[in-house]
C-alpha cells in the first residue's frame, strides 16, 4: 500500500476518534441543557411522589456529577446498553434496531438515483454540446430550488393519486415491496442532490476536458472513449468523491422529511418524534449514530480519493 495512503488512513482514524469524542460530549451536554425535568417524562405523565422522584433519579443517575453521568452514558453505549426510552419504556437499542434497515435502504436507494442521474446528467452537460448543457442547467436550477416536502407532495399527487403507480404509506415488506414503497420517498430526497451532483460533475469534467494531458492523449491517437474513461472521468472523480461522503451522510439526517411525508418508520422520523416528546435517551443515541455515519463515510471518501490520486495524500509544504 502506498505510504501516502497509509498516512491518510492513520490520520483519518485519529480524526475519527477525536471527532467522536467531541461529538459525544456536545450531544450529551446539549441534551442536558434541554428545558424541562426528565423525571416528569420518566414518571409517565403522572405527578410523581417524592419517593418516586428519588427512586427515578437514583435509577438513572440523575443526582451524579455531570462528568459521571457522561461516563456512565458513554460506557453504556460502548457496551451495548443504550438506555431506556422515557416515552416507550423500552430499550433504546431494541427501539431503533428495526428502523435502521429501513433508513439504510432508503438512503442507498436515494444514493443510487443520485449517482445515475446526477453524475449522468453532469457528464451529458459537459460532453454533448451547448443545447444539452443549457437543458441540464435549467433542469438542475429547478431541482435545486425545490424543497423536499414540496417534491413529496407533487409526487404523491401525480404518481399515487392520479396514476396510482406507487403506494404512499409505509416501507413495505420484502425487497420488491420495499422498492415499490420507497421509490417516491427516494425520488423526493434525491432531486436536490441530483442537481447538486450534476453541477459538480459538469465542472469537474469540463476542467479535465481542457487540461494539457487530455490534449496530449488526443494527439497520440488514443480512442475518444478511452481518453474520457482514463484521463477525464478518472481524474474528475476525486472532486465527485469529495462531496459523496457528505452527501450520503446528509441523506441520513434529511431522510426525516421523506419519512414523515410518506409515513415511513425510520430513524429520521423516530428522531423527530423523540425530540418533540423530549425522549432524551433516544435523541442522544440517534444523534451519536448520525455523527458516526457522517465521520465514517467522509473518512472512506477521503481514503478512496487518496487511492485514486496519491498526490492528494502527500503533505503540503508552505511556499
Amino acid at each position: 500500500m502506498n505510504a501516502g495512503v497509509v498516512r491518510t488512513l492513520a490520520g483519518k482514524l485519529g480524526e475519527l476518534a477525536l471527532t467522536l469524542f467531541l461529538a459525544s460530549v456536545v450531544i450529551f451536554s446539549a441534551v442536558l441543557l434541554t428545558p424541562g425535568d426528565p423525571v416528569s417524562a420518566l414518571a409517565g405523565g403522572i405527578r410523581p411522589t417524592p419517593e418516586l422522584v428519588e427512586a427515578i433519579r437514583a435509577q438513572h443517575h440523575l443526582d451524579d456529577p455531570v462528568w459521571q453521568q457522561y461516563l456512565h452514558w458513554v460506557g453504556g453505549v460502548l457496551t451495548g446498553d443504550l438506555g431506556t426510552s422515557f416515552v416507550y419504556k423500552t430499550d433504546v437499542g431494541a427501539l431503533i434496531a428495526p428502523r435502521i434497515g429501513v433508513t439504510v435502504m432508503l438512503v442507498l436507494y436515494t444514493a443510487v438515483l443520485i449517482a445515475i442521474f446526477g453524475i449522468g446528467s453532469g457528464v451529458l452537460a459537459a460532453t454533448r454540446g451547448p443545447r444539452a448543457d443549457r437543458a441540464v442547467l435549467i433542469g438542475t436550477s429547478i431541482g435545486m430550488a425545490m424543497p423536499t416536502f414540496v417534491v413529496s407532495i407533487l409526487l404523491i399527487w401525480v404518481f399515487a393519486r392520479v396514476l396510482g403507480w406507487f403506494p404512499v404509506y409505509g416501507a413495505g415488506e420484502g425487497f420488491a415491496d420495499m422498492i415499490s414503497h420507497l421509490t417516491l420517498p427516494a425520488i423526493s430526497l434525491s432531486v436536490l442532490y441530483v442537481a447538486f451532483f450534476s453541477r459538480i460533475t459538469r465542472g469537474a469534467v469540463v476542467g479535465q476536458l481542457h487540461s494539457e494531458h487530455v490534449d496530449t492523449a488526443r494527439v497520440r491517437g488514443i480512442p475518444r472513449s478511452q481518453v474520457f474513461r482514463r484521463h477525464v472521468f478518472l481524474n474528475a472523480s476525486p472532486q465527485i468523491l469529495a462531496v459523496s461522503g457528505v452527501t450520503v451522510a446528509g441523506l441520513f439526517a434529511t431522510s426525516a422529511i421523506a419519512e414523515q411525508a410518506f409515513g415511513i418508520g425510520g430513524l429520521g422520523s423516530l428522531l423527530t418524534e423523540a425530540a418533540a416528546r423530549k425522549d432524551l435517551p433516544v435523541v442522544q443515541v440517534i444523534s451519536l449514530l448520525l455523527v458516526v455515519v457522517f465521520v465514517v463515510l467522509n473518512a472512506v471518501a477521503d481514503i478512496a480519493i487518496a487511492v485514486i490520486d496519491p498526490d492528494s495524500a502527500k503533505p503540503r509544504r508552505n511556499a
